[in-house]
């Protein structure tokens, strides 16, 4: 069995390589130039970039063609593939990897919507990986994913809401408001719908920052063994002080911080903090 993904997923290129992971593109165009994301401009170039353009930035889904092609060509070693994407309530990828899959019938596609993005979409991945390696059936790992979605989180905050308003990623009239009162919300992805809600909010960054590790404690119990990944856009040192109030609160399994992939960061902007965060006890159940 193969997988495919999307570049919504943040995932590091150590963990691609060594489970022959596939990826659909996100487009990202900032000024008169397109990039494929996680391609051919890396996170800290872009967030340059858009720091020194001014410039807002859009992004496009992968194509239904792209789909089409890359199904074709994995069909041709193995026709079974599991494609798992960044959440159908943020972008349409579903919708183009669900069209695509019906025109290839050599391929045998399963989808699944991970109803997240960035480093939680990243850890679906290489959960399903694993398993895949350990010789699990298809009907267990997607009962493990339907669990898996369920004990895992992903939040983060921004430092301006300029971003998420433009992309359409928020309610227009909440977002200004909350830009005119100098909010920065803390913000989830809801598992029911797949998109944004805001899980608390703080005057400042820095305190929306330390507020993400008081929604751990009540979502998972102080003390609890965590495995945590920090993400960020151009923001190492509001990661560090993440880290150190997780760290004060937490016995923390701690995996690579990861810089958000352009396509997403195109959505937030620079500043961003946040984490992926589950039960160690989760990852325990996966082969090695």
């Amino acid at each position: 069995m193969q997988i495919v993904t999307d570049r919504g997923a943040d995932v590091t290129p150590e963990v691609a390589e060594e489970f022959g992971i596939h990826f659909t593109p996100l487009k990202v165009t900032l000024g008169d130039r397109t990039y494929a994301s996680g391609v051919d401009i890396t996170p800290d170039a872009f967030y340059d970039l858009l720091e020194s353009s001014g410039q807002m930035p859009t992004t496009s889904q992968p194509s239904v063609g792209e789909f089409v092609e890359l199904y074709r060509t994995l069909a041709q070693t193995d026709p079974e593939i599991l494609s798992i994407h960044i959440s159908s309530g943020l972008s349409g990828t579903m919708n183009s990897a669900r069209t695509a899959a019906a025109m290839v019938p050599e391929a045998h596609v399963t989808l699944v919507d991970t109803r997240t993005l960035s480093c939680p979409q990243g850890w679906q991945v290489e959960a399903a990986a694993r398993a895949i390696r350990g010789g699990w059936t298809l009907e267990r790992i997607l009962s493990y994913l339907a669990d898996f979605r369920a004990q895992t989180e992903g939040l983060f905050t921004v430092a301006t809401l300029k971003y998420l308003i433009h992309g359409g990623r928020i309610s227009h009239i909440k977002g200004l408001v909350a830009s005119l009162l100098n909010i920065k919300p803390i913000i989830g992805v809801d598992l029911e719908t797949g998109k944004y809600h805001q899980l608390g909010q703080e005057i400042t960054l820095k305190r929306a920052i330390f507020q993400q590790a008081d929604f751990l404690a009540k979502r998972f119990g102080e003390g609890t063994r965590l495995r945590v990944q920090l993400l960020h856009a151009n923001n190492l040192v509001g990661t560090e002080w993440l880290r150190e109030r997780i760290n004060q609160r937490f016995d923390v399994d701690w995996l690579p911080t990861i810089a958000i992939t352009p396509a997403l960061g195109a959505h937030v902007g620079t500043g961003l903090v946040g984490l992926a965060v589950g039960p160690v006890s989760l990852f325990q159940q996966l082969p090695a």
